[in-house]
């Protein structure tokens, strides 16, 4: 694309990308379509019962779905490539959900990065949510089962409270208003990896992706997102032994210099990142 000049009274105001041709466009609705491409990544160890619920919810025009194997002693591989045979497999080599994550978001080729669940808990559907704000001038994209519309069908009282506990502790050491800190359903602009530097193996990999996306100045937007129940197998999530885990990230991450700024983009968000 070439840029355009923008001037007013002989004085120039900025570069303005042309927009892209239309065949460069993705619908998404009748109403809206997108010229970046997206990625899906999707952490699963044993979900083979769970894939088809959870890949029937992903929409058709992503543009590539990233499924991370932890070395799934079940099914987990043959019925994703069965669903998809487009799909991408990562075969991940260390432990955990941080350090699956890592390894998916590596692999990705898309401008944007979206990451779900392979249990059922998050929905496919509300991507486009996730995508509109992001294309509208956001840098991260954070679901939230607090904001209005949102809500979970799996809160226990002890993880309900330890999220507020830890949300609030966020919000007062770095000036953030988020509403949920432990929550995996997010999506940010490829560009803004080496800005969260995943360096985790566990499940507080959500609270540092978004203490990290604050530090580094980042735009941040939550959009509701309603959890539900996982729908077969059992959760590998621990409320007091990752809760104390998601402390001492928050911890090391305050006794840390802070991230250099995120600096701002030369063209406006519509025509840099293709919304129509």
């Amino acid at each position: 694309m070439n840029p355009d000049t923008v001037r007013q009274n002989g004085k120039q105001l900025g570069v303005l990308r042309s927009m892209p041709p239309l065949e460069r466009f993705t619908p998404l609705t009748p109403h809206m379509a997108i010229s970046p491409t997206v990625s899906v990544v999707v952490p699963a160890m044993n979900e083979a019962e769970n894939l088809p619920h959870v890949f029937a919810t992903l929409p058709q025009w992503i543009d590539e779905i990233i499924l991370v194997d932890g070395n799934s002693v079940d099914d987990t591989v043959a019925v994703a490539r069965r669903l998809r045979p487009n799909v991408r497999i990562v075969t991940q080599t260390g432990k955990g959900k941080g350090d699956a994550l890592a390894a998916g978001f590596a692999a990705c080729t898309g401008d944007i990065i979206v990451m779900i669940d392979a249990d059922g808990s998050t929905d496919g559907r509300e991507i486009i949510h996730f995508v509109g704000a992001l294309v509208t001038g956001a840098d991260f994209v954070k679901g939230s089962r607090y904001a209005a519309g949102g809500g979970s069908d799996d809160l226990t009282f002890s993880r309900r409270a330890g999220n507020k506990v830890l949300t609030t502790l966020v919000n007062l050491i770095y000036g953030t208003r988020y509403s949920d800190l432990c929550y995996g359903y997010n999506a940010f602009w490829a560009r803004h990896l080496k800005a969260l530097d995943l360096d985790c193996e566990g499940f507080e990999v959500e609270t540092l992706m978004n203490i990290r996306a604050a530090k580094a100045g980042l735009r941040v937007h939550e959009v509701p997102s309603h959890e539900r129940c996982r729908i077969h197998g059992e959760s590998n999530l621990r409320a007091v032994r990752d809760g104390l885990r998601v402390l001492r990230t928050i911890i090391r991450e305050w006794r840390q210099r802070p991230a250099a700024p995120v600096p701002e983009p030369q063209a406006t968000p519509a025509a840099d990142q293709g919304a129509a």
